[in-house]
């Protein structure tokens, strides 16, 4: 059976921890080498010191005999140093019947470094003896491998517990880390979670964090955003189903009422039916429309990927500017100005251009030359505004121009109930805005703003 950790935690720490021992596996193995390397050299050296040494207490006579002199310290003769004159040995140590074998093969043989096979191994050094040019006898050093494997051995052992403590530690410190990134992670989303369920208007916000929860905060704003513009959606599709409705049902209420008040002729009876039919019909008929836009989700273009009660300002709002230039040649012509492109408003397009179309409709009216409208993102919501270089908004009147049936000049020879600017207020605030009067910026003309919430 597979082992493999359910949580990402675990995965992570198992992966560090594999790493690491792949990582320790190939670092203890070229230690091992660099070390065994380092004590062959050093084994190297011994041997031909003690040669070097073993040679020095050989002398040769005239007629060829050598003489071994005894020096001050003759421990060197003693451990696994042979002297031989031709094949015959002068000077033989203790040692195994294979390693004998071994050092009577080498003598008489060419200088260099040998190595003994066999139960009891050994590195070994030939130096030839030289009187004058001719070779006289040769000096056999040999050191058993016994010192320098301990050291290894030791240095391996050692090198396995270090690297057996590091990958705990690893393992150990992974968890921690991992475990200590992930708990902010962990909880925005359960953060995310409780809003989504309570309060759909809550949002992380732009607070100072790494990078990677700043993301991840801006991805779970956007989630909430589209979340809280379905269910505006709903709810705005909710109302409206019931208020479109109630006319029509209390038709019919009244005149089933009516018929059973008291007997009727034919012809009242006929009428009754009729309106009774006629309001049927346009129950369905409001339904079928509601119920066909709640199934159809986002507005004509929704191929920008748009949830229900969601809509991009800019292209709106150059659309909205293209239909007044053609629907009104002769009005000043209406400018978009440069915004962000990807603002997003959390209300559907045909609402937000039922509440532009009075303020436009009003801009074209007094505007001298230019209409511009402008799309500016604010935290939290998006804006709108639409300004134009008429006369502008009469001293003193100011808030009382969203008044039903006011008008700041009833005398200015245009036509106008002074109905538009409150409609347009308050299908804004019935969608979770508000419009409001803005600074003009040269000081003229009139100025609206259209604050929408963003999700």
């Amino acid at each position: 059976m597979r082992l493999r950790p359910r949580t990402l935690r675990g995965r992570l720490a198992l992966i560090a921890l594999v790493s690491i021992a792949l990582w320790a596996a190939v670092l203890t193995a070229v230690f091992q080498g660099l070390l065994t390397s380092q004590l062959n050299s050093q084994a190297d050296e011994l041997l031909r010191t003690r040669a070097t040494a073993a040679a020095a207490t050989v002398s040769s006579s005239t007629d060829g005999r050598l003489t071994v002199n005894d020096p001050a310290d003759d421990s060197a003769l003693d451990v696994g140093v042979w002297i031989y004159q031709g094949n015959q040995a002068l000077e033989r140590p203790t040692a195994s019947r294979a390693l004998q074998n071994t050092a009577d093969r080498l003598a008489g043989g060419p200088a260099g470094f040998s190595r003994s096979t066999g139960p009891d191994p050994a590195r070994l050094y030939v130096l030839p003896v030289l009187a004058g040019d001719r070779r006289v006898g040769t000096v056999v050093a040999a050191v058993e491998p016994d010192a320098a494997q301990r050291t290894g051995e030791i240095a391996l052992t050692a090198a396995a517990a270090l690297a057996a403590l590091l990958l705990a530690g690893v393992y150990l410190v992974t968890r921690a880390v991992v475990g200590g990134a992930l708990r902010p992670v962990a909880a925005m989303s359960a953060q995310a979670a409780a809003w989504s369920a309570a309060d759909t208007t809550r949002r992380f916000g732009t607070a100072q964090r790494p990078a990677e929860l700043s993301a991840l905060a801006g991805n779970l704003d956007e989630l909430l955003n589209r979340l809280a513009a379905v269910l505006r959606h709903e709810q705005q599709l909710t109302a409206e189903l019931s208020h479109e409705l109630r006319t029509p049902l209390a038709r019919i209420t009244a005149e089933t009422d009516w018929l059973l008040a008291r007997p009727r002729d034919a012809a009242e009876q006929q009428a009754a039916h009729r309106a009774i039919a006629e309001g049927a019909t346009r129950m369905r008929e409001i339904c079928e429309t509601l119920l066909s836009e709640a199934r159809n989700g986002a507005p004509a273009g929704g191929a920008t990927g748009e949830v229900p009660g969601r809509c991009l300002l800019t292209p709106l709002l150059a659309m909205l500017a293209d239909r007044s230039t053609q629907e009104f040649p002769d009005a000043p012509p209406v400018r978009v100005s440069d915004g962000d492109a990807q603002a997003v408003a959390g209300v559907s397009a045909p609402i937000v251009e039922r509440i532009l179309t009075p303020l436009l409709d009003n801009a074209r009216r007094y505007a001298r030359t230019s209409v511009s409208m402008e799309c500016v993102v604010r935290p939290g919501s998006v804006a709108v505004v639409v300004r134009d270089d008429g006369p502008g908004i009469p001293e003193g009147v100011g808030e009382a121009v969203f008044e039903p049936g006011r008008r700041a000049d009833p005398g200015d020879g245009h036509d106008g109930a002074g109905l538009g600017l409150a409609l347009a207020r308050r299908l804004a605030r019935a969608a979770g805005g508000d419009l409001t009067l803005g600074e003009p910026r040269t000081g003229a003309g009139a100025c609206f703003e259209l604050s929408l919430p963003t999700g």
